[in-house]
């Protein structure tokens, strides 16, 4: 965390190639923006992932509203400065909180998916039909809540990470699966939320305070 009394936080919003139809990353971008707002950070909010991922200097949380840039095929090469500007601020320990499909995307930057733990298969990750979940947290994470979300199986995992919060699994009734996890990387702390589908994921009070807890323990270094 930087020396400024107020944790300053960039939310990269999915637009152009990381946008997609399914998601309102506009409307999810802002809801999260609204609660990091509420527990003190000081936030902006950037409608363009390789600017954002380019702008990261003084920055103590970058979170990640954005889709899959490969979903159709064509691989455009980001920018070097979004390369560049996101592997340098992990090196230095920045907080992330990555959101729902950010587990997809960023796929050309090598820093990325080694940094928050698991990266969608194509193939093999998939999801139920959104609807109501419950979701179970995990001691000191908060209290379980209900939520309208879609639930993310499947996720193939890199590394070892810390799971704080579980959704119901597959309908295939094959156990629970990780809704939110917590990891180091390096000097960086990662947190990723895998729900998030839309707006109305972020209505239950005990989403919203599961998102402030996430947030926090990224840039508190004497967190637990």
């Amino acid at each position: 965390m930087s020396t400024q009394t107020t944790p300053r936080a960039l939310v990269a919003v999915g637009t152009g190639r990381y946008a997609d139809p399914w998601h309102p990353f506009a409307r999810t971008g802002a809801a999260v923006a609204d609660i990091l707002r509420g527990d003190g950070f000081d936030v902006d909010v950037v409608p363009d992932v390789d600017r954002a991922l380019a702008a990261l200097v003084g920055v103590d949380l970058l979170v990640v509203a954005a889709g899959d840039p490969w979903r159709e095929g064509e691989r455009i090469a980001p920018p070097a400065a979004s390369v560049d500007g996101l592997a340098a601020a992990l090196a230095r320990g920045i907080g992330v909180l990555a959101l729902h499909s950010a587990v997809a995307s960023l796929r050309d930057h090598p820093e990325w998916a080694p940094a928050v733990g698991a990266v969608w298969r194509p193939g093999t990750s998939f999801h139920p039909a959104a609807g109501v979940t419950w979701i179970r947290t995990e001691a000191d994470w908060g209290e379980d809540f209900d939520v309208q979300d879609e639930r993310y199986c499947r996720l193939q995992p890199i590394g070892r990470s810390t799971p704080v919060a579980w959704h119901e699994g597959d309908e295939a009734g094959t156990g629970p699966e990780p809704a939110a996890w917590v990891r180091e990387h390096g000097a960086a702390r990662i947190a990723v939320d895998v729900l998030g589908h839309d707006e109305r994921s972020y209505e239950p009070e005990g989403h919203r305070a599961l998102v402030r807890r996430l947030a926090r323990w990224t840039v508190e270094r004497g967190a637990s």
